[in-house]
């Protein structure tokens, strides 16, 4: 006998949330990431990565579909316009998920999956995603909206003998700011 009504709804909703729940518990302890379950169905997950040292995923599994969010990073300083361009268009090409914005400007990866297609390589796929957007993306996010207290930053430290390493990459907004 197969359940009907709001009652076999009920029962579909919360049998593909437990599926989506085991997806993600399986998916998590075969990539070995650092996990944190605040409540039933939430994931905070931190993804190392390189040009973003830390990359933190929300994962909620709520009655209907998966949430995924990550903040990517704060409101730009400078080139609102072109900044944000840039994100519109690198979203024409993400896989389950879009660069967003809340109401200070503040730039986050957010995505909405339906829980029925949640298995554990599903969840591999879209952590993967995360971090190859945040990763491959930062530097260039970070050289269009703040491009003027990198400079300042640079001349500050090589001014007084500071460690300059975790700058190097903007090495060239130095060398732009000398010539000019």
């Amino acid at each position: 006998m197969t359940a009907t009504g709001k009652e076999g709804r009920h029962v579909e909703e919360t049998t593909a949330r437990e599926s989506a729940i085991k997806a993600i518990d399986e998916a998590l302890t075969e990539a070995d990431l650092e996990v944190e379950r605040p409540r039933e169905g939430s994931f905070l997950v931190t993804i190392p990565g390189e040009a973003k040292l830390k990359t933190l995923v929300w994962l909620e599994a709520g009655p209907h579909s998966l949430t995924l969010t990550s903040f990517f990073c704060r409101r730009p300083d400078e080139n609102h316009a072109g900044f944000y361009q840039w994100l519109t268009r690198l979203g024409t090409d993400m896989y389950g998920m879009a660069f967003t914005s809340d109401e200070v400007g503040d730039v986050y990866i957010r995505g909405r999956l339906p829980l029925a297609g949640i298995t554990p390589e599903e969840v591999d796929r879209l952590l993967g995603c995360v971090l190859t957007y945040s990763d491959e993306n930062f530097n260039t996010a970070l050289e269009l909206g703040f491009a003027s207290a990198i400079r300042k930053e640079w001349k500050w430290r090589t001014e007084r003998g500071h460690d300059t390493r975790n700058l190097r990459a903007f090495a060239h907004l130095a060398e732009t700011a000398d010539e000019g």
